[in-house]
């Protein structure tokens, strides 16, 4: 991959984040560039960033000027507030944008790379524009994610088949922000991830959109792992139901408002399908608090808001998709 950014986004988690800044370190081949998103702005992760950035000079050395003449290998980025998940990656992905990074490896600070993920990406990458590779678990099991999103009701299919067939990889119509990987040209004519999610579907989106330029793929490649611990549900020994919080609870349902926004904008809105996917989230929802989070005083309240204020999105004659990026060398 030339010029392989990998983009990280983190908040109050430094011994997660350090423990991603290990496995980096162990690469066997060596990123073009480490953008680190700090959403908290803390001086622990500024100082814990900076000495890895001594650590990959030394495990590396300096790499090819970028369009800022920088050769150090670690770029970290402090917002002034807390962007979330969706601003982090935003920012990090627009700043690896600027510096001229042509691949574009997001992760969040509760992963490790697997020694070898980048070598097992790279053979993929002759061919396809967005890539994801599989993870295990914090427990060491093989994670399964819902690589296909079913459209009309706006949910991820919980049956998709997890085999692989002949072709070696399944096509997907989604992302997932743990680990996808993608090239500059997506992020040219799709422009940035939307900031205005906060958190939640804002990969899935960024899938959505990136689907209907090329085919994205997943691939059965495990490229890195989950390091944080989750409260969760296990549905017959083949599905785990994790623990969320409130917040998320809220933008679940609160960000089905952009979902239906820029699915209108490929004629894939159908308002009473939506509705029911919408429906069929909410229950969910219901199932998560009673199975895992057991916090309906708090919860069912913050599933109702984020419902009712996605509405005001799905009404708002201003809203406007994230425009393409220009790019002069395109």
């Amino acid at each position: 991959m030339d010029k392989l950014a990998i983009v990280v986004v983190t908040y109050k988690r430094q011994e997660l984040l350090s423990g991603l800044f290990d496995s980096i370190l162990a690469s066997s081949i060596a990123p073009w560039r480490i953008v680190v998103t700090d959403n908290e702005n803390s001086e622990d992760t500024r100082k814990l960033a900076e000495d890895f950035a001594q650590a990959v000079d030394r495990r590396w050395g300096r790499s090819a000027p970028d369009t800022e003449t920088n050769t150090r290998r670690v770029v970290y980025q402090a917002m002034t507030e807390n962007t979330g998940g969706s601003g982090g990656f935003n920012a990090g992905v627009k700043r690896a944008y600027d510096l001229g990074a042509q691949w574009f490896w997001v992760m969040d600070d509760d992963v490790a790379i697997e020694p070898d993920g980048i070598e097992k990406l790279d053979k993929w990458t002759g061919r396809h524009d967005v890539i994801q590779g599989q993870r295990h678990n914090f427990d060491g099991a093989p994670f399964y994610w819902q690589y296909h999103f079913i459209v009309p009701l706006g949910i991820p299919d919980p049956v998709a088949p997890s085999g692989f067939g002949h072709a070696g990889y399944k096509t997907m119509n989604t992302v997932c922000f743990e680990g996808g990987l993608f090239k500059r040209s997506v992020v040219r004519k799709i422009g940035l991830p939307d900031k205005r999610f906060f958190i939640y579907w804002d990969d899935t989106m960024y899938g959505y959109l990136a689907s209907k330029l090329t085919n994205p793929i997943i691939v059965p490649d495990f490229v890195m792992r989950r390091t944080r611990a989750i409260g969760n549900w296990n549905i017959a020994g083949k599905r785990k139901l994790n623990s969320t919080s409130d917040m998320n609870r809220y933008h679940i349902m609160r960000n089905r408002g952009y979902m239906a926004r820029y699915f209108m904008l490929y004629g894939d809105y159908r308002p009473v399908l939506f509705g029911l996917g919408t429906l069929l989230t909410f229950a969910k929802e219901l199932v998560r608090l009673a199975m895992v989070d057991k916090s309906f005083k708090t919860g069912v309240p913050a599933l109702i808001r984020g419902w009712w204020d996605s509405r005001a999105i799905l009404h708002d004659g201003q809203w406007r998709p994230m425009p393409p990026l220009d790019d002069k060398e395109a």
